[in-house]
């Protein structure tokens, strides 16, 4: 791109409707947000216990077009105002997906302004630019949401390379079915960062699970199960359990992993620079633990806010934004990809 071109105020508008949040927002240069519209669906689907996909894509298609429109009045804009249309269209829920991809290209069809599709984890990942102006590639970013769990080393802007991954549960996925076993119900996530503040962490000693060959990949599955079956000893046996206890126990034996998957992964590539990102990003614990632990290593740390650790749209228009920067274009062919993987097009 010409020097004048990568000097020209960029604005893109982005969409995001990977689960249950429909979200439309307008960003600047990839780090300015001038708007970010979140239509949460939380409280429909806390009463089924987690989300439903045919209803969240109900509600999508209901609510993608306000969202839109309200995230370009915010920010005092119209069509003819945006240079490209960003759009997570993987990975996710494959009807979520789709109304989000297909409001898109129905925009850019009709106003002609350029399709860029957007990976979810990278967007996760560009949130950290939004509040950071200085934080620039290359880096190390833990991701950490209902339905990832991915150590990244960030190469360049739109260039990753996935060192560590779940092998089965997520961390956020381990939060949400712990939280339900324990009778806080959904969503796990903030549930058992607020009541973990009255537990002991240490009243019961979980596993902290390693995967053999592979020292930063992840896996939650069996804490999740060591919880569940420390529920049942103590119903078989009569005695009683603590919730804020085995709330703060679990919490603190998925932090401890994480940390010290983290700080092995910058001691081994000698990182300066280490982010997180993703839903459980904003989990009190976690910022606490690591910005200790970064300190000790006297290494930078990043996080974002927590309105945009969540699933949102800022995050998209951020990566938006270094994709088109790059000339990635998308045509009318772009589709969902509910499993896309990271670095993938």
């Amino acid at each position: 791109m010409q020097k004048e071109e990568m000097e020209k105020s960029v604005k893109i508008l982005a969409i995001e409707s990977s689960c249950d949040e429909t979200a439309a927002a307008v960003v600047e240069n990839g780090r300015r947000v001038l708007s970010n519209i979140i239509y949460s669906q939380i409280d429909l689907h806390t009463l089924y216990g987690g989300v439903v996909p045919e209803i969240a894509s109900r509600k999508h298609i209901e609510k993608v077009i306000p969202v839109v429109d309200k995230a370009l009045k915010e920010a005092s804009l119209t069509f003819s105002d945006i240079d490209a249309i960003a759009v997570t269209y993987g990975p996710g829920l494959v009807g979520p997906l789709l109304v989000g991809v297909s409001a898109a290209k129905a925009i850019s069809l009709a106003t002609g302004i350029p399709l860029v599709g957007v990976h979810h984890i990278e967007g996760h990942i560009s949130a950290n630019y939004i509040e950071n102006p200085e934080l620039e590639p290359p880096f190390a970013c833990l991701v950490v949401s209902g339905g990832h769990s991915h150590l990244v080393v960030v190469k360049d802007y739109g260039e990753y390379e996935v060192i560590g991954k779940t092998r089965d549960d997520a961390a956020g996925e381990a939060f949400d079915k712990v939280a339900r076993a324990i009778g806080l119900g959904y969503p796990g996530g903030p549930k058992i960062d607020k009541v973990s503040k009255e537990g002991d962490p240490n009243a019961v000693t979980f596993p902290r699970a390693k995967v053999g060959g592979s020292v930063y990949d992840f896996s939650f599955s069996g804490l999740k199960s060591a919880v569940l079956n420390y529920l049942n000893i103590c119903e078989m046996k009569g005695e009683k359990w603590v919730q804020a206890d085995i709330a703060a126990s679990f919490q603190k034996a998925v932090v401890d992993v994480l940390v010290e998957h983290s700080m092995n992964a910058i001691d081994e590539y000698g990182f300066t620079k280490f982010a997180i990102a993703g839903g459980v990003a904003s989990n009190s614990a976690l910022r606490s633990a690591m910005e200790e632990a970064c300190a000790k290593k006297h290494i930078a740390f990043y996080h974002p806010s927590p309105i945009l650790c969540t699933d949102n749209a800022a995050m998209i228009g951020a990566a938006g934004y270094f994709e088109y920067r790059k000339g990635v274009r998308s045509s009318m062919d772009l589709n969902a990809i509910p499993n896309l993987k990271l670095g993938e097009r």
